[in-house]
């Protein structure tokens, strides 16, 4: 691993996958997260949680993975005055989870000089919908508290011009999307700015959390996210089985496996749908909205519930398929692939679609590099 020639002392983790953790002083933090992205290994998740009930102050978490395994580092820090370097230069996805975890706990990130253009230190998950002195995950505060809306200063850059368009989008979506709040400055179809805000979807779940037993909690993870369901309530179940020692059958891993490409597909199946929609397309919207109700449909009649709600328990599966219903799902994967592979070739043919998709998604090298991406 990335790590070995840094001196730190990694214990081995048990689960299903390939994990060490170790402790790290807020100085080194820097020092170690620059020799995992030069090594090619990524941020995979930054948090905090406050010890203060075990005689400690509060610990900044960060996950950083490879194809080799995860390193989980654990940086103590004070009751008082929680400060930790800041590494949304060296992750550029850290900004928001720094944010988050800001807005959560109070843990702020000192920035250097060499964070630059990336420095971003507005709320991400608050939303005015607490004071700004109050930490919902700090042990202090009561699941019971409430509090009267505020308002919301979150400034932004506004793009002035003649012909300039701003077009604000969202929370609140005509679906069941997750959601956002975007605002497009735009000159015609072409788009200047992009200033997006999620964090909408917090509602205090984690802290719920902390008064769940296993078997309630494993049921909460499956909701966090509707058509994610087989995803959240997975990786809670691997969690608690590597927290314990369990090993789940071969049998139950397979069809967790199964469970979560159903829904993957299903998922798919919707986007390529609505990238019809938005190109003013509806008729490839309306085929592949009724491939993803067949998903559905018999997701409901072999497995009790269309989006594999609590399919997935800790230690195994609730569910289980006998030999005539895993021929209907192989019957039922042939019948999409021969229409998907059908519906590719309208998509590609369709001029309007491929007049908005041929470009679409593209970030130029000059654009990068002006942006400070390159």
């Amino acid at each position: 691993m990335w790590f070995e020639n840094l001196g730190l002392t990694a214990v081995a983790i048990a689960g299903a996958v390939p994990a060490w953790r170790a402790v790290v002083n807020a100085p080194r933090l820097r020092e170690v997260c620059t020799a995992a992205a030069e090594s090619g290994a990524r941020l995979a998740a930054l948090w905090g949680s406050d010890e203060r009930d075990r005689n400690a102050g509060f610990t900044l978490h960060v996950a950083c993975g490879n194809d080799e395994g995860v390193l989980w580092l654990q940086v103590p820090l004070p009751a008082e005055n929680p400060e930790y370097p800041d590494l949304s230069d060296i992750f550029l996805c850290a900004n928001r989870m720094q944010r988050a975890t800001r807005d959560m706990l109070g843990m702020r990130p000192v920035f250097g000089e060499s964070a630059g253009w990336i420095t971003d230190s507005r709320p991400w998950l608050r939303h005015a919908a607490w004071p700004a002195g109050e930490f919902p995950l700090r042990r202090t505060f009561g699941a019971g508290q409430a509090f009267a809306n505020g308002s919301d200063d979150y400034p932004f850059v506004a793009v002035e011009g003649e012909g300039v368009h701003e077009i604000p989008v969202g929370p609140v979506h005509a679906g069941t999307i997750e959601p956002g709040h975007f605002r497009f400055s735009v000159v015609g179809e072409e788009v200047l700015r992009l200033e997006q805000r999620l964090g909408y979807k917090h509602k205090g779940i984690e802290k719920r959390f902390e008064a769940m037993t296993l078997a309630d909690g494993i049921r909460l993870a499956g909701r966090v996210s509707g058509d994610s369901t087989v995803a959240y309530a997975w990786a809670y179940a691997m969690a608690v089985e590597g927290m314990s020692g369990v090993t789940p059958p071969v049998r139950s891993l397979w069809l967790r496996a199964l469970f979560l490409e159903r829904e993957r597909i299903a998922n798919h199946l919707g986007d390529l749908g609505s990238l019809g929609n938005d190109g003013g397309f509806a008729f490839g919207l309306a085929q592949f909205m009724r491939l993803k109700e067949m998903v559905l449909r018999l997701n409901g009649r072999l497995l009790g519930h269309r989006y594999l709600m609590d399919a997935i328990v800790p230690g195994g599966v609730a569910r289980d398929l006998e030999r005539l219903a895993m021929d209907r799902l192989l019957d039922q994967c042939d019948e999409v692939e021969r229409e998907v592979r059908l519906l590719r070739n309208i998509y590609e043919e369709h001029a309007g679609l491929q007049d908005r998709f041929l470009s679409c998604g593209v970030l130029r090298p000059e654009i990068a590099a002006r942006l400070g991406v390159a």
